[in-house]
C-alpha cells in the first residue's frame, strides 16, 4: 500500500498543477493518470490543435504571399513529417511534465484508477494492482467526446477530435458537425490545408452563446474562402460509401445531400466519472454529471475535491490549472479560494476569437448602464503591414466611472492580446487607465489602447462617434 498526504486521479491540466502546487508545499503526492501526463489538451487537444494550425496558418500565408511581393514556388505540407514534429512538440511537454512532478518528488502511477471510498483508491498497473491510501482525494478525470445518435464516431469516416489530429492528409470534403469552438478551428485549419468545408450546426449562429458581432467576422472569412455553413440544421441520416459518405441533412431550407470523405462530429462533451463511485461515495453531481463544489473545490464530502472539467463548465485548461493551485493550497491549509473576476477564453479559429468578462447583452442584463466602443483592426497599421486587417476591439465599460467590464476581440492574435485586458478587469481597471497607458508602435495591442480612448471620448485615429 502506497500511503499519502494527497491521491490526483487525473494527469491534466488540473492534475498535474495540482499535483505540483501540492508537492511543493510539502505534502505527499500520488498523482494516478491512465493514459499520457498532460492529459486531453496536451496529448489530444489544445497542444497538438494548436500545432497543426501554426503550420496551416503559415502555408496559407506562403499561398498568398505574391500580393506581398513574396513569389514561392512548389510549395506543399508534407503531412508525415507535420506529424512527426507535433509528435515531437507534445514528448517534449509531457517530458517535462514528469520531470517536474518528479523534482518535487510526487509520485506517479501509470493505471487506471477506481475510487474504493474517500481515502482509498485501487489503481490496475501494467505490473498489477497498486493500492493508495490517502487523507485527500482529488478528482480531475475531465471529459470524452459526446457523439450523437446515428453520428457514432467509428475512427474512420465519422471521427472526433482526437482522430482529426493524427490524420495523414487533409480530406478532401470535411463536414464538420457542431460549430463551436473546436469545430471552428478545425474547420479553419482544414480549409488552410486544402480542404472543401461544410459546417453544420444546430443553433442560429457559429460559437453559440459568443457575442454574435464577432462570429459574423469568422462566419463571413470561412464562406468567402469557400465554405458551407447551414445553421439551424442537423444530419438526419449518412449512408457510408467505401472512402466516403452521403450525408442527409435538414436545413431551414429543406433537406440536402452533402458528399464528404470524412464528418468530424464536435458536438460538446461530457464528464468522464466512471469508476469514480460517486453515488456510493456521497459525492453530489449536477444534472449533467458534473461535480459539484465550493470556491475552494470541496465537494459535498469532506477530504474529497474536484477540478477541472469534471468540476464543469467553461472546459478551459488553465481555469483547470488555477483550481488546482487552489485544491492544493486548501489541502496545505492555506486559505485559498477560487476569487477571480474573469476566466478568458479564446478560440484559434480564423480570425481569432477571444473574450474576456461581461458581453455587452450581459452587462445590460447585469443592470449596468453600458458603453460600447470598437476600434477596427483596418485602421491599424500593425494589422495593415501584417496583411489581417479583419476584425476589431470591442470595449463594454461602465458609463458612470469607466469600469472596464468586459472585452472582446477577434482579429489576429486575438488570444494573446486578451490577457492584458484580463488583467485590468482583474485590477479594476477603467478605459482611462488603458488609453493612459502607453503601447509601443506598431502593435496589435494598440488597439486596445486605441478602443479604451474611444470609450474615455477622446479617439484618436478614428472619429468621434
Amino acid at each position: 500500500m502506497i500511503e499519502a498526504d494527497v491521491a490526483i486521479v487525473g494527469g491534466g491540466p488540473g492534475g498535474y498543477v495540482c499535483g505540483i502546487r501540492a508537492a511543493q508545499l510539502g505534502l505527499s503526492t500520488v498523482l494516478i493518470e491512465a493514459d499520457r501526463l498532460g492529459g486531453e489538451c496536451v496529448n489530444y487537444g489544445c497542444i497538438p490543435s494548436k500545432s497543426l494550425i501554426t503550420v496551416s496558418k503559415l502555408a496559407d500565408k506562403v499561398k498568398e504571399a505574391e500580393k506581398y511581393g513574396l513569389k514561392a514556388s512548389g510549395v506543399s505540407v508534407d503531412f508525415v513529417q507535420l506529424q512527426k514534429w507535433k509528435g515531437e512538440v507534445i514528448s517534449r511537454l509531457v517530458s517535462g511534465i514528469e520531470l517536474l512532478l518528479k523534482g518535487y518528488h510526487a509520485t506517479i502511477l501509470k493505471g487506471e484508477a477506481e475510487v474504493v471510498s474517500k481515502d482509498r483508491v485501487i489503481v490496475t498497473t501494467d505490473q498489477g494492482r497498486e493500492e493508495v491510501s490517502c487523507k485527500n482525494l482529488v478528482l480531475a478525470t475531465g471529459t470524452r467526446t459526446s457523439s450523437l445518435p446515428g453520428l457514432e464516431i467509428d475512427g474512420d469516416l465519422v471521427i472526433s477530435s482526437k482522430e482529426g489530429l493524427d490524420l495523414k492528409n487533409a480530406p478532401k470534403r470535411l463536414m464538420v458537425v457542431g460549430g463551436g469552438a473546436i469545430g471552428l478551428e478545425f474547420a479553419s485549419m482544414f480549409q488552410k490545408l486544402g480542404s472543401t468545408i461544410t459546417i453544420v450546426e444546430i443553433m442560429e449562429q457559429l460559437l453559440p452563446g459568443s457575442d454574435l458581432d464577432l462570429v459574423r467576422v469568422v462566419h463571413r472569412k470561412l464562406e468567402g474562402h469557400g465554405a458551407k455553413i447551414y445553421l439551424k440544421s442537423k444530419v438526419l441520416r449518412v449512408d457510408k460509401k467505401g472512402s466516403e459518405a452521403a450525408v442527409e441533412v435538414e436545413t431551414p431550407d429543406g433537406k440536402i445531400k452533402v458528399e464528404v470523405d470524412k464528418i468530424l462530429v464536435s458536438v460538446g462533451r461530457k464528464p468522464r466519472t466512471e469508476k469514480l463511485n460517486l453515488p456510493t461515495l456521497g459525492v453530489q453531481t449536477d444534472p449533467r454529471g458534473y461535480i459539484m463544489t465550493d470556491s475552494r473545490m470541496q465537494t459535498s464530502v469532506p477530504g474529497i475535491y474536484a477540478i477541472g472539467d469534471v468540476r464543469g463548465p467553461p472546459l478551459l485548461a488553465h481555469k483547470a490549472s488555477k483550481e488546482g493551485i487552489v485544491a492544493a493550497e486548501v489541502m496545505a491549509g492555506m486559505p485559498s479560494a477560487a476569487d477571480w473576476k474573469v476566466i478568458p477564453e479564446a478560440v484559434f479559429c480564423d480570425p481569432e476569437v477571444a473574450s474576456v468578462g461581461l458581453t455587452e447583452a450581459k452587462a445590460v442584463e447585469a443592470g449596468f448602464k453600458v458603453k460600447r466602443n470598437r476600434f477596427q483592426f483596418a485602421a491599424l497599421g500593425r494589422a495593415l503591414a501584417a496583411g489581417e486587417p479583419e476584425g476589431f476591439v470591442k470595449v463594454i465599460s461602465n458609463e458612470a466611472d469607466g469600469l472596464v467590464l468586459g472585452v472582446q476581440i477577434v482579429g489576429p492574435e486575438a488570444s494573446d492580446l486578451i490577457s492584458e485586458v484580463a488583467l485590468a478587469i482583474e485590477m479594476g481597471a477603467t478605459v482611462d487607465d488603458i488609453a493612459l497607458t502607453i503601447h509601443p508602435h506598431p502593435t496589435f495591442p494598440e488597439a486596445i489602447m486605441e478602443a479604451a480612448e474611444s470609450a474615455a471620448g477622446r479617439p484618436i485615429h478614428q472619429l468621434k462617434s
